[in-house]
């Protein structure tokens, strides 16, 4: 049995408390709300995880000492957004060597940093790892097949955390790139805005598979130039995840893209969505990314321009389609 810990009270972090419970793991949740703490302790429910039962054992906190202090593992599940300053909040606390294994997706716009990236600056003596993949928080709290990739400096830490999180409902697999394990999580939000905006429009399933595939390739075109590894786009924090947040319900960059393409504003659809829409934080920071490396990338190009310069939506498909004709693979190998 482990001591973990996670910090952030919402639904991924809340998932992730279940499964590690029922792994037989003692867990502390923290939250910096006081009011989710509150909410937590009286119902052991989560109100957007209905029917989920925390148990009996689970603590719930606001007190940073109590959250990391003698822990074996600390999860890092707050918001992409808030993940530089409460790793900054906790650096001081954080032993040498103490594992923190990062679940939130998302770059840091004012640095271009991806999230392990910004806790190592923060907190430079922690052991820091990630965890990634097609991983709805409403189907892992309920115990239903899932499977993830976790990415860590070292083998030894990458298997830990295997270890800790594998059971016969979530399969877990190690992977050294971290690198790209974060862009592919990051990126493919932006993605699946753009599919959700596609079925706001009225398109179908053609259209779908097209943004899937051609997203991907956005991906690792641009995450192969930063460093990371090709086949980490075709796996799990790729390609899976890509497919999972494009087409079911429970992603909310989908949820916020559909009601972009019926014709709400960002601000609209995010308040309606209420929750945080990590693709409109990576947005910007994709394309700032794409001018440093001196990448293409169409798809992500025109959900910029739909997010944040008023384009019309339908204008941005037909931008998209009416581009200049393309190869899809290397054209070596024509027979004449």
């Amino acid at each position: 049995m482990a001591k973990v810990s996670i910090l952030g009270g919402g639904t991924w972090g809340i998932a992730i408390a279940v499964l590690l419970s029922n792994n037989g793991h003692e867990i502390t949740v923290w939250s910096a709300l006081e009011k989710e703490v509150e909410m937590l302790k009286g119902t052991h429910e989560h109100k957007m995880l209905p029917g989920v039962k925390l148990a009996d054992d689970m603590v719930f906190t606001t007190d940073d000492e109590e959250a990391v202090q003698g822990k074996d593992l600390i999860v890092m599940a707050v918001a992409s957004s808030y993940t530089r300053s409460t790793a900054n909040r906790f650096s001081k606390l954080i032993a040498p060597k103490q594992k923190v294994v990062n679940v939130a997706k998302g770059i840091e716009e004012s640095t271009l940093m991806t999230l392990s990236e910004v806790i190592e600056q923060e907190i430079p003596q922690a052991d820091v790892a990630v965890l990634s993949g097609p991983t709805h928080a409403e189907e892992v709290s309920r115990g239903l097949p899932t499977t993830i990739v976790v990415g860590a400096r070292s083998k030894a830490t990458a298997e830990y955390i295997q270890s800790l999180f594998m059971s016969e409902v979530f399969r877990v697999y190690t992977s050294p790139d971290v690198l790209g394990i974060e862009l592919g999580g990051s990126l493919k939000n932006v993605v699946a805005l753009a599919a959700g905006i596609a079925d706001g429009l009225g398109y179908g399933d053609n259209a779908k598979a097209a943004l899937i595939t051609r997203g991907i390739t956005e991906i690792a075109r641009l995450g192969t130039v930063m460093g990371g590894k090709f086949e980490t786009f075709c796996g799990l924090s790729g390609i899976g995840d890509l497919i999972v947040t494009c087409a079911s319900m429970h992603s909310r960059n989908r949820r916020a893209g559909i009601l972009i393409g019926q014709g709400k504003t960002m601000e609209e659809a995010m308040e309606e969505v209420n929750m945080v829409v990590e693709g409109v934080y990576s947005a910007k920071a994709a394309m700032a990314l794409a001018k440093k490396y001196d990448v293409q990338l169409p798809i992500i190009e025109q959900v910029n321009a739909v997010l944040f310069e008023g384009k019309n939506a339908d204008q941005a498909v037909q931008d998209l389609m009416l581009r200049d004709k393309k190869i899809e693979i290397s054209d070596e190998g024509w027979a004449e």
